[in-house]
């Protein structure tokens, strides 16, 4: 059976070879410092902070790692991250904003670990935090999907002024294989759920859920990540000069989804 082109690129963006969020990190910007810890449990390592250059202006970049190799992936909890994972990037988001530094999130996640110890301490309140939080922030907030985009895990990072994703990148409310457990008690259905779930990036911008689908040409390669970061530091200069920047994220968030609601109506 031919599988669908929203599952194709569920499988492209779980291949272990594409460019994760320490890639990006790595080709796009300059004096990397990594920043450790949520000062209240531990550091997670399936998100990477810190502060850096681009163009040589500051930043506070944040991302969401898997790794590459099975060491890598076990290391980085295959991108699954905990509550002192989210804690740890709002500490660093309201430390951004202490300093005037806009703040860039690279996401790539299947979903936040749900695993009994993340429960006990806490993670849907460390993702509503997180919400509530970066809606009010004072400073410039640029979000891509760079792979995976699963759930809150993904939009813990995503309530920012622009959204963007990569041409084959997905984002969606559960995976694929969630999704056919619960409707169908068949993960084997995925392929059907993915479909049905308009995770691609063209459902995300058709229904205003992102700003900017990125080509993926030459990806990994020196001219894509050029490109990448031209796009960002003239994202960040016009947003520098956006005199109402909560009222307008605010408003972004409030029409997401008005188109569909009309259409329904009609």
């Amino acid at each position: 059976m031919m599988q669908t082109a929203a599952f194709e690129r569920v499988k492209l963006v779980r291949d272990n070879h594409r460019p994760t969020g320490l890639d990006y990190i790595k080709n796009i910007f300059k004096e990397f410092i990594e920043l450790h810890g949520d000062r209240r449990y531990a550091d997670d390592p399936a998100i990477v902070g810190g502060l850096a250059r681009l163009n040589g202006a500051p930043v506070t970049v944040i991302a969401i790692e898997k790794g590459h190799t099975a060491k890598e992936r076990t290391y980085r909890n295959f991108g699954a991250p905990h509550p002192e994972g989210y804690r740890k990037a709002l500490r660093l988001m309201k430390q951004a904003e202490k300093f005037g530094r806009p703040v860039i999130c690279l996401i790539d996640t299947s979903g936040a670990y749900c695993g009994v110890g993340a429960e006990e301490r806490g993670q849907g309140q460390a993702i509503a935090e997180n919400l509530m939080e970066m809606s009010t922030l004072c400073v410039p907030i640029l979000s891509i999907l760079i792979g995976e985009g699963g759930s809150g895990g993904a939009l813990a990072l995503a309530v920012a002024d622009r959204v963007w994703m990569l041409q084959n990148a997905v984002y969606s409310v559960i995976s694929p294989e969630g999704c056919a457990s619960i409707l169908w008690k068949d993960a084997s259905k995925a392929e059907s759920a993915a479909e049905s779930l308009r995770l691609t990036a063209e459902d995300a911008k058709s229904l205003g859920v992102v700003e900017r689908i990125l080509s993926e040409k030459d990806i990994g390669k020196k001219e894509y990540y050029d490109r990448i970061r031209t796009l960002l530091a003239q994202e960040l200069e016009s947003l520098a000069h956006d005199m109402d920047l909560v009222g307008n994220r605010y408003n972004r968030f409030r029409r997401l989804g008005a188109s569909a609601v009309i259409e329904e109506q009609q």
